[in-house]
């Protein structure tokens, strides 16, 4: 799969699975022709053909490993790339045409920084949510390892860059949640994750976490960041992302009510 070209840039990507058989073909495939070393971590309690379907890919590095966190997972991956320059991406993302452009002609520049900012286009449902504050939601993805960590948040991990950072021009797909089944398989674990971060802050959850911070959100992203005009897919949204918020403080709640 993984072809190098003499250029002045070679670029390591890292992934993280956990049953992704339905997505991670797609990442691949994206990946090639630009991407000249991956290593792909699937997590050991994975139960479907993910493993199979990866390794059926020439050139790439494909391990089964204990879940040790995102972060840890995410810094061990690291540990297994070839190159100095790394493209973060999740299974169910995607490298456009455009951004895979772009990467080429990066591995032929030379780099003015340490990290770059690129967009993601969420789909939701099958729709991308152009609005409801999921539009541009720039993230670090390529970066110099020799001057970048990752934080220690048990979700939504990111990366610390030593130096300036730049933003790439091209978007990266993100398929976050084809179905409203796939989206409550992931909101019980992030939830309990996200209030173990706050548990571990000593963060409580008081009457205003409870009644305001919820309602907050809907506004915010129903109103103020236009999500009405991502139709009956925006109200959906903002919905489940207020649940998710009320639910966080309420697992937060348990966990200091059971300290």
């Amino acid at each position: 799969m993984i072809q190098s070209n003499k250029k002045n840039i070679k670029i390591s990507s890292i992934i993280i699975a956990k049953n992704e058989q339905s997505n991670i073909r797609r990442c691949l495939d994206s990946q090639i022709g630009v991407i000249d070393d991956l290593v792909l971590l699937i997590d050991s309690s994975t139960t479907d053909d993910t493993f199979k379907i990866a390794s059926s890919y020439p050139g790439i590095y494909c391990e089964i490993v204990d879940w040790k966190g995102f972060a840890d997972m995410k810094t061990y991956a690291l540990s297994k790339t070839k190159n100095q320059w790394v493209f973060w991406i999740d299974a169910d993302e995607e490298i456009t045409n455009e951004l895979k452009i772009e990467l080429e002609s990066f591995k032929e520049s030379l780099p003015k920084y340490k990290g770059y900012k690129v967009a993601r286009r969420a789909f939701f449902l099958g729709k991308w949510i152009k609005h409801s504050g999921w539009y541009p939601s720039m993230v670090t993805r390529l970066f110099n390892k020799n001057f970048a960590q990752f934080n220690s948040k048990s979700v939504h991990e990111g990366l610390k860059i030593n130096g300036e950072i730049g933003s790439l021009k091209n978007d990266l797909n993100h398929y976050t949640d084809p179905t409203i089944d796939h989206y409550f398989k992931k909101f019980n674990s992030y939830t309990s994750l996200a209030a173990l971060d706050l548990f571990n802050q000593g963060k409580k959850a008081s009457l205003v976490d409870f009644l305001f911070r919820p309602i907050f959100l809907f506004v915010k992203m129903y109103i103020f960041r236009l999500g009405f005009l991502d139709g009956i897919h925006g109200l959906i949204l903002a919905f489940f992302s207020s649940a998710y918020v009320f639910t966080k403080y309420a697992k937060l709640w348990e966990l200091n009510k059971t300290k």
